[in-house]
């Protein structure tokens, strides 16, 4: 039986999935409006807590990249917590930039009473979605691949 007087954070999440779909670097400067200022983040190559160390790695991105943004393809919500799947789309700055990249991931956030994200997990493969788009680790990859198959 549900709890009545539990808070409803779907509209919480739809302003989330709003935002993460319009990241930009301007509009980084409204993260205190999506993240408590103790919030913590991890995906496979960042672990860090509060705000400051969540903007810099948008930052990072925006500017490694060309081009990047999220789509999010659907979400479960679950009282204070979802999870979204989602597609982000870039183009290398250093290689060849006029080939789109596709990475499928998914985020597993939990929220404050607020709607606030206070835990932002990202899961995604970086050697299938990532390694491999790179030209010089794809003939590594696929060996490594091959090799583990035998």
């Amino acid at each position: 039986m549900s709890n009545p007087h539990a808070v409803d954070h779907r509209p919480a999440i739809d302003r989330l999935c709003a935002w993460f779909e319009s990241l930009s670097p301007s509009s980084l400067a409204r993260l205190d409006e999506f993240y408590t200022a103790d919030a913590r983040f991890k995906d496979p190559f960042n672990e860090v807590q509060g705000r400051p160390a969540i903007a810099r790695i948008f930052e990072h991105m925006f500017r490694s990249l060309h081009t990047p943004h999220f789509v999010v393809t659907s979400r479960l919500v679950d009282g204070p917590q979802c999870f979204l799947a989602w597609e982000f789309r870039f183009r290398f700055k250093r290689f060849d930039t006029s080939t789109e990249q596709v990475v499928r991931g998914g985020s597993h956030l939990r929220l404050a009473a607020d709607g606030r994200i206070t835990d932002h997990r990202d899961y995604w493969d970086a050697a299938e979605e990532l390694y491999e788009k790179l030209p010089m680790l794809r003939v590594l990859m696929r060996w490594l691949r091959r090799r583990a198959a035998t």
